[in-house]
Parts: structure tokens; sequence; C-alpha cells
């Protein structure tokens, strides 16, 4: 993995200083070697910043390709390389290294933006062709690896992160609209961001900028299949072929140069990643497992147990909301967003731990819930609308069951009190999905903290309404069953914007490691696609196919254990505790009152009503506490104009 930057002029030379603060921006990225490269005409700039992994010694960026016409930088892995470089040589290519990068500039020399059908793997990268002066820029198709880009002074700006914009000299300026819309926990549009004029590559699409111009192509969507073309399957035969799939793409997420780990909880989607590694290698996997200082969220038993039935290493690393208070700033630096829950400082601290104890690459288990409806919110969307007329009594009775095992879960991923009104979601969809309820419960306690002005000029926007303005509704929603459009709107919004930032790439890349995510291997996710809901959600288990096809590497009490979604401790609920001072002190100071979106009074207000609040309400607002302080933080570091 490794962090980039590409600048374009229309006319007058690309600014080499501003090339090179891009890249020193992201050294966290790629702290092995730093190199720009810049074209004849000086139109063109590429910089790139190495985490090496593959051909160590060959392998620096920018890349060329035999006649020098094209060059590029990639940010990524690309798995199966070694049969795409036997193919590119057959058809008379000459390779300059044996690194997997260099077949995307060889692949777009024959085959255009077709190209990336031949990807696999977790990347973005960015290519100029200066042979017709065009800049093109591709990210894989669920968003593992960010790309952000933005117009500036007469100049087309590509990185791998918000901050090497900034640094290339790209203003920050907040977008008020989206950041109404992230009050929502939502992100409608796939290419926005927190800040003005800075948009994203959307996960599945490339970018095309030639004579001014630039557009945006989707190469790659969900197509979840219509409800009456899901061919049935036997049990046995969805397992066998998940497990040949997911068996693969662990395979292959174990080439490297440098040894690999692996992230464990208690869950069974690292579990089940642990397990099929082992199977492909001869000696003891070190494994990294976070242990809680609350025995509610603590998983490190479960995780042992985990590692001893397969003969891998065993390396705990004990958290305390101290370790929290001490990141949480960093934390949101790197990620550019707003967070939350504290878990993703949590995930910070783990790679911190990975690289201290000398790796650079990780397996994890992000992507699971998202393809297989591991979360509560799916499961109360399967009883409440896929549910095969099950009689209304039993319903209720499950969904007071799913509620009440799910205590954690209450804000985050499952309602709780007054929401945000749905009424636009139902007209199109004719349901409302349970995570779109849910963000709009901790939505509702966030807009009720806006300053009357700021609250004013957004009167009746509907952020949920307008996520499918942004999508194929007829195309990719309609006709399917209400789990899959719940999880293909998941996919579309928070998995990217969320999960694979702010617990994925942004907490890893910022101490240099690479994860590596085997349920997005887009092969496994087109074979999960076609499934049946029975065989992602089973009555009150979730995940049912992943559970049978892994069972065999499984302890039992993985196996029979239910999806305990990674959270870490409530803030609230260690009042005593250093980011619990931090909380009250940042709301209450300088940086809350900088924001233009919040009435400061209000807040205070919210602060000064916890320590009366039972646990559950403040297991239930800790969302909207988070949301305020990294909103602080980002103000804090970033500083963007109003």
């Amino acid at each position: 993995m490794c962090g980039i930057v590409a600048i374009v002029t229309n006319d007058r030379r690309v600014d080499h200083d501003a090339l090179d603060a891009g890249v020193r921006a992201l050294f966290h990225r790629g702290p092995d070697a730093q190199r720009t490269w810049i074209s004849t005409d000086g139109h063109a700039g590429l910089g790139h910043a190495r985490l090496s992994i593959i051909d160590l010694s060959t392998g620096d960026q920018p890349l060329e390709n035999e006649d020098g016409r094209i060059h590029g930088v990639v940010n990524g892995e690309l798995y199966g390389y070694e049969r795409i470089q036997r193919e590119l040589e057959a058809r008379g290519h000459r390779l300059r290294t044996r690194s997997d990068s260099e077949i995307a500039l060889h692949l777009y020399e024959d085959l255009g933006p077709a190209c990336l059908k031949e990807l696999r793997g977790e990347f973005a990268f960015v290519l100029w062709d200066d042979a017709d002066k065009t800049l093109f820029a591709a990210r894989d198709r669920f968003g593992i690896k960010p790309l952000f880009y933005a117009e500036h002074a007469g100049s087309l700006h590509v990185a791998s992160e918000i901050k090497a914009l900034f640094a290339a000299g790209v203003p920050a300026r907040w977008d008020h609209e989206s950041f109404f819309d992230a009050n929502s926990l939502i992100v409608p549009r796939q290419d926005r961001t927190l800040f003005a004029g800075i948009r994203q590559v959307p996960p599945g699409h490339y970018l095309l900028a030639r004579d001014g111009r630039i557009d945006v192509v989707c190469y790659w969507d969900f197509d979840y299949p219509l409800t009456g073309a899901i061919a049935p399957r036997s049990d046995g035969e969805c397992a066998e072929a998940f497990h040949a799939a997911l068996d693969e793409a662990v395979r292959l997420r174990l080439r490297a140069d440098v040894p690999v780990g692996c992230y464990l909880s208690g869950g069974i989607d690292s579990c089940a990643v642990l397990g099929l590694a082992m199977r492909h290698r001869t000696t003891p996997i070190r494994t990294f497992t976070l242990s809680f200082d609350r025995a509610e969220y603590d998983e490190k038993a479960i995780a042992k147990e985990m590692a001893e039935r397969c003969g891998a290493e065993f390396h705990p690393i004990p958290l305390h909301q101290s370790d929290l208070a001490d990141c949480f700033g960093d934390v949101i630096a790197h990620g550019e967003t707003l967070c939350l829950n504290a878990h993703g400082v949590a995930k910070f601290v783990l790679s911190r731990a990975v690289r201290e104890a000398g790796y650079k690459v990780v397996l994890t288990g992000e992507g699971s819930d998202e393809i297989l409806g591991g979360y509560p919110p799916f499961r109360r969307d399967m009883l409440l609308y896929d549910n095969d007329g099950q009689d209304p009594a039993v319903v209720r009775g499950l969904l007071e069951e799913l509620d009440n095992a799910n205590p954690v879960s209450r804000g985050l991923l499952l309602p709780d009190g007054a929401q945000l009104p749905l009424d636009g979601v139902r007209d199109v969809l004719g349901f409302a999905p349970s995570w779109m309820e849910a963000f709009g419960s901790t939505g509702f306690k966030l807009h009720r903290l806006f300053a009357s002005d700021f609250a004013a000029r957004h009167d009746g926007r509907d952020s949920f309404r307008a996520v499918l303005d942004g999508i194929d509704v007829a195309g990719q929603l309609t006709g399917r069953p209400p789990v899959h459009q719940s999880l293909y709107l998941w996919g579309k919004t928070h998995l990217n914007n969320y999960v694979l930032a702010m617990l994925g790439d942004r907490m890893e890349m910022a101490h240099s490691v690479e994860g590596r995510v085997p349920f997005l291997d887009h092969h496994l996710v087109e074979l999960v696609r076609s499934l049946p809901v029975r065989q992602k959600i089973r009555g009150m288990t979730e995940k049912y196919v992943l559970r049978e096809a892994a069972r065999p590497v499984l302890t039992d009490t993985v196996y029979g254990r239910h999806k305990h979604p990674f959270t870490s401790p409530p803030v609230a609920l260690a009042p005593d505790e250093r980011l619990h001072e931090l909380l009250q002190t940042t709301l209450r100071g300088p940086s809350m009152e900088a924001l233009p979106f919040y009435d400061r009074s209000k807040v205070v207000g919210l602060l000064d009503s916890l320590p009366a609040m039972d646990v559950a309400a403040r297991t239930a607002i800790d969302p909207a506490l988070m949301v305020l302080l990294s909103a602080c933080m980002l103000q804090e570091r970033f500083r963007p104009a109003s």
C-alpha cells in the first residue's frame, strides 16, 4: 500500500513544490520511498510514497511503460498478478519491474478503461497518457483504497487523502450541506466529502480528464438479482461454493515479500480468515487482538481460544480509555471524517501495535457483515420485511429478543427513540431500512443541537431521500428482496465512507500497515449476491452460509456466537477517565465555538444532562457525542473556512 498524488494543469507548469508537499503529507502511507515525476511539457505531475511489500528491490514508483508514453502511480495490491505478467510478456510487453502495480499500466495500454475488469484486489491508481494528454484514475469496486480529487486554480489535483490536497494548495473549506447530511449519519452522494470542492472517485468508478473535461464513469456494481431470478441451491452446495471462494481469496492475500499477520477478534469473520489462512501456512501466523477494560466489550478469551485451536501466535493488546484520549485527535486527522464511536481509535492503536511488532501486512475481517447481513439492523429487516408470512406474534417476540440481545447497538445500529422522518425513503422503496432508522434516531439528537441559522438554511432537506437520487433505483433495487436492498444501500454509503475508512485503510495506513480484505474479493461478493437471503440470515442466525462453510476451522464458541459489533465502550460510561474529560473540555471550549453548525448552549446542556442518564441512555447518546467531538477535532486540525 502507498500514497499517490497527481496534478494536471491546463496552461502552466506543475508546481514541483506543491507536488512534493502533497507526497510529504502522505509519508505515513509510504515511508520506504518518496518520488515524483513531471512530464516533459510540465503539464502533468505524479507523486508516490511507497510502502514496499511486493518486489522490494525494483518496485519504486512512478512507473512507466516501454516507450515512456504512459506513467502511473498505484496504491494497493493486485492479486493474481503473476499470471497477468506472463500474459503481458507473451503479447510482447517488456516489464521494468516484478511489481504487481506495473500490470495496470500495460493493461491500460492494451485495453483502455476496460483494463479494470482484469484487476482483482484493493487499489486506487492514476495513469497519465502523454500521447493524448489524458489522466485516467480508478478506484477498486468497494472503495477499500481512497481516492480524492479537486479542481483548483486551473489545475486538477488527485490524491489518496484530503490532507495531501490541502498540502498541495487546495483550500480547506467546510461543505455545509455535506456537514448537515453527516449529522444524519449519511453521505447521500457517493462523490461528496465534508469539504467544499473536494470529491472522491466513488467505489467501482473511474475518472477520465482530458481537454479540461472530467468524466466519472461506473464500471462495476453489486447487481443483486431479481427475487425470482435467485436460483435455489441446497445448504451444502452454498457452503461448498462459499468455502472455495473465500479460501481462494485468503490464499491470494497471503502473497507478500514481507511477513503477513492477522487481526483477530472473537467474531466469526476474523476467525474464519485465520483458520483458512493457517491451512496455507507451514509456520504459525501471528495474530493481534484488542482487549478492552470493560467485560461486555472484551473478546480476548474467545480470540485466544481460536488462536490456540489453529496453532497461531496470540498477541493481545490491552486498551484503556486513557489510550483513546491520547490518540483521538490523530485518529480524526487521519480519518478526515466524523466518527460514531471510539472504535476507530481502538483500530488505530491496534495498527500501531502491529507496526511496532515489525509487520506491514495483516488480513482483516472487514466486509463480511456488509455482504452477509451480519449487523443487527439486517436481521431486523429480515424479520419485518422478508419473514415469509411468519406469525406476527412470533415476529414481535423475535424483534424484542433482537433488541434485548444487542444493548451496545442502541442508537448506533438499532433505533433509539425519536427519528428523523423517513417518509421519502418509504415512498420510493415501500419500507425504510432499519439501519436508516437507527441513523435517523442519532440524527434526531444531533439536529436538535444545530444553531438556528444553520438549521433554517437546510429546513426541509431529507438527507436519506437524497441517497436514492444518486442510485439507480430501478436497475439496482426494484424487485430485489428488502434485505438485499438494505445491504445495497449500506454498501454504497456507510461501507465506503465509514467502515473502510475509520475501521480500515486510514487507521492501518496511519502506521504504514496494509490491511487486506478477503471478504471484499469481488469474485466472492459476486457469488454471495446470487445466494438467497436465507443463506445470509436464517431466523436469528446471521451469516449462516459463512458459519457452515467455515465450521471445520472454527471453535465451537465462535461457531455458536451471535454478532457482536466491534465497538469501544461509550465515553459517558466512564466519567472519571480522560476520554470523558477530553469530551467535556473540547465541547465546552473554543473549537466548538468556532464551528458554524451547532448552538454551543445546547451542546453544554447535553453535557450537563449526562450524569442523570442511565446506562442505556448514555450508550445510545454515544454516537452523537462522538460526532460532536470529531467535528471539533477536524476544526482544530484542518482549520477549514466557513
